[in-house]
């Protein structure tokens, strides 16, 4: 999963990614600060591993990764040249999801890029940036499908769509409120990999004040939270400056200023959490001596393409998978224990995986 994080200058963005991915991004109190796009692979903590690890006494453990990539932060004009201009928006078009993080707390010490916080206003100027960098895509688009569409009638339905969805961004619409008429509508709309298609998790970023209780009292989170419930986006409320304190201590450490704070999990449990419900995706696990695993799925996934991440000879030569529940298998101790009890499947291709399955695959090539 790759995510792509964004937000204007001095609203805490590359404070956050410091801190979720330890990379030490520079950040600073002025616009511009972060000149390349800085990237992060981020492990995604999961107790389940460590309880099969132990019980398996695994030599290797290995859990799913995310991918950060922190964007310099944009002002209005981006997608003109203004800044650092459109070539940043480039690297977040191969992302799954994008973090836009937003500014609801006041600090007079940290000058804002428009004066004032008004985390909506800046909501819609990173927004018209995508919209203006999506319609420039598309115009492209139609210019080469225009071409060949007079004698070709798959391509003169395409240009069709292409100009419709210009036409709707061009009123200040996302390509996610686009509705697409048929099966291949949607795929090409899909395929164009636009910006303002992509789903996004606002991260409402608050002073420690307001941290304990989730931007309660916040009204900026509120409207936030408003904004979001409207565009089926996710919100979750962070505090960048914590997040950075937390990610210099070891585990221990940060359970006990986690409780100090009245806080159940960090940020980035928050954020994983967020984009594993936003992208519809779960984990299914591996054990064994040699390596316990997690590995990233969609919702809905059948045992063969499951079986497929871990290689693509696994899916095609697939028989049978033997499938427990982690909670099963830890409670009996081993596998054999758990058949002993019937809790282990025999499944099929026709199996839909589910969160928290321990599947050992069986195939033949």
């Amino acid at each position: 999963m790759k995510l792509g994080i964004v937000g204007l200058p001095n609203v805490g963005k590359s404070t956050l990614f410091n801190s979720l991915t330890k990379a030490g991004a520079e950040s600073a109190n002025y616009p511009f600060c972060t000149i390349d796009p800085n990237v992060g692979v981020v492990t995604v903590p999961d107790e389940r591993l460590k309880l099969l690890g132990d019980m398996y006494q695994s030599k290797k453990v290995t859990p799913a990764v995310i991918e950060f990539v922190d964007i310099a932060g944009l002002v209005k004009g981006a997608s003109k040249g203004e800044g650092l201009g459109n070539q940043f928006l480039s690297n977040i078009r191969e992302v799954d999801a994008v973090v836009h993080v937003v500014r609801c707390f006041e600090d007079t010490n940290v000058v804002h890029v428009d004066g004032s916080i008004s985390p909506l206003r800046d909501i819609e100027t990173i927004n018209l940036e995508l919209v203006f960098s999506d319609i420039e895509i598309l115009e492209r688009r139609i210019a080469k499908t225009s071409r060949g569409a007079r004698n070709d009638k798959t391509l003169a339905k395409e240009l069709a769509l292409l100009e419709r969805i210009k036409a709707h961004l061009e009123e200040g619409n996302l390509a996610k409120s686009f509705e697409t008429e048929d099966e291949d509508e949607a795929a090409w709309l899909q395929s164009y990999n636009l910006l303002t298609y992509k789903p996004v998790i606002f991260a409402a970023n608050v002073a420690e004040d307001d941290l304990a209780n989730d931007g309660a009292d916040n009204a900026h989170v509120a409207a936030v939270r408003e904004f979001a419930a409207k565009e089926n986006c996710e919100v979750f409320v962070i505090c960048a400056q914590i997040e950075q304190e937390i990610s210099e201590l070891d585990d221990e450490e940060k359970a006990m200023f986690l409780e100090d704070l009245g806080l159940q999990e960090s940020g980035l449990e928050k954020l994983i959490k967020a984009s594993y419900r936003l992208l519809g995706l779960i984990s299914y696990l591996t054990a064994g001596e040699d390596e316990t695993r997690a590995w990233t799925i969609k919702v809905g996934t059948k045992a063969p393409q499951a079986a497929g991440k871990i290689h693509t000879d696994f899916e095609r030569g697939f028989i049978k998978a033997e499938v427990v529940n982690y909670k099963d298998l830890l409670e009996h101790g081993s596998l054999s224990a758990a058949k002993e009890k019937g809790l282990v499947g025999l499944e099929g291709k026709d199996y839909v995986v589910k969160d928290g399955d321990v599947i050992l695959f069986r195939f033949n090539v």
